[in-house]
């Protein structure tokens, strides 16, 4: 096979560009070309922080792409469709998928493949080994950067909603408020949240929060969130609380401030490190507080992501504020890896447009 270019986890704290050889067609696959990338908080966890990988790991997991060719068992897609590929992508083919174990059938987070155990998309062309059930074509009235903004975080936020058991009239706490936190707001809003508080700092992200339907924003800067959410809640705490950001003693924050007997707490948030995420013993009863805790990678496959389009095309919401930044070219994830690692104060999300 010819060689083509990707960026790739060279070794730990090294990714650039090599060249590789192109990926081979399987009788249930696709071969695509990237259209659109973003990088992910996740990609700068592997490169920087994150346990050890193969070397020459190609990386990403956010693309939407066109189809260049399918296997001879592919009916539903055809070379020319222009398709979401979702950060998730269960072994569909796995027994335990029948147990409704979608993200660790056949081992801890096999639902996660592209850019972790099976080559990402940050390349000329990349394979995705089980198609029909992976993809998911873009419908007329959804943009390029809506689709994108699909395949992970906004898949991301509605499992942290999701995940929260949020009823009509609840109150919501959302701790963090990157892109996941923001599309956990609008996760709550769409699932019938009353109240949203949302937990922030960045100028950015307080705008769109509003945008998206928070209703009180506290900064954890200068505020003493716990004491805020308290007050507002007369006490009680909130129904539920939505961890999209922070460190370990955010789950201190979030059992005080997340209300006794049926309070949720639904973290969708990285954690590094090693060690033990610290639960208090006051408030979470001694341990008998009755407060549920949920921690769910996000929820991917061609339906999922299909259904959110839908909503998408309906106007049922419209994610596109959190695309900031804009970059043309397919030499430009590294330009755009330090622009993550920055982080200026006007930005959430970079699509950038591979130009092949």
């Amino acid at each position: 096979m010819l060689p083509m270019k990707a960026f790739a986890l060279k070794s730990p704290g090294d990714a650039g560009y090599i060249n590789v050889p192109a990926p081979e067609l399987t009788p249930h696959g696709a071969l695509l070309k990237p259209i659109a990338i973003s990088l992910c908080t996740t990609d700068i966890h592997t490169i920087y922080t994150g346990s050890p990988k193969a070397p020459n790991l190609i990386l990403g997991h956010e693309c939407v792409a066109e189809i260049l060719s399918v296997g001879q068992h592919v009916n539903d897609f055809k070379p020319g469709d222009i398709v979401a590929v979702p950060a998730i992508t269960p072994d569909w083919t796995a027994p335990s998928i029948q147990d409704g174990n979608h993200n660790h059938a056949n081992a801890p987070f096999s639902g996660h493949q592209l850019g972790r155990t099976l080559p990402g998309v940050f390349a000329e062309m990349f394979a995705i080994p089980h198609a029909s059930s992976t993809l998911a074509k873009v419908p007329e009235g959804v943009s390029i950067e809506q689709a994108l903004l699909s395949v992970d975080v906004i898949t991301t936020g509605f499992t942290g909603a999701e995940c929260a058991d949020i009823k009509f009239g609840d109150t919501v706490c959302v701790l963090g408020i990157g892109p996941i936190g923001l599309m956990a707001i609008v996760g709550a809003k769409l699932r019938g949240a009353g109240e949203i508080i949302a937990v922030g700092n960045r100028k950015i992200s307080i705008e769109v929060a509003k945008i998206f339907g928070a209703t009180h924003i506290f900064s954890y800067k200068n505020e003493d969130i716990e004491k805020n959410i308290l007050a507002l809640t007369n006490g009680i705490g909130v129904d539920s609380t939505i961890i999209a950001g922070g460190n370990d003693d955010t789950f201190i924050q979030a059992f005080n401030i997340t209300r006794y007997g049926i309070g949720t707490i639904s973290n969708i948030s990285y954690v590094g490190g090693t060690g033990n995420i610290p639960i208090p013993k006051f408030s979470s009863g001694r341990g008998m507080a009755g407060k549920t805790v949920r921690m769910e990678l996000a929820k991917g496959g061609r339906a999922r992501i299909e259904r959110i389009l839908n909503m998408i095309k309906l106007n049922r919401f419209d994610p596109s504020p959190l695309i900031t930044h804009r970059l043309h070219g397919f030499d430009k994830i590294g330009q755009a890896l330090n622009m993550m690692r920055e982080k200026s104060d006007d930005m959430l999300k970079i699509a950038i447009y591979t130009q092949f």
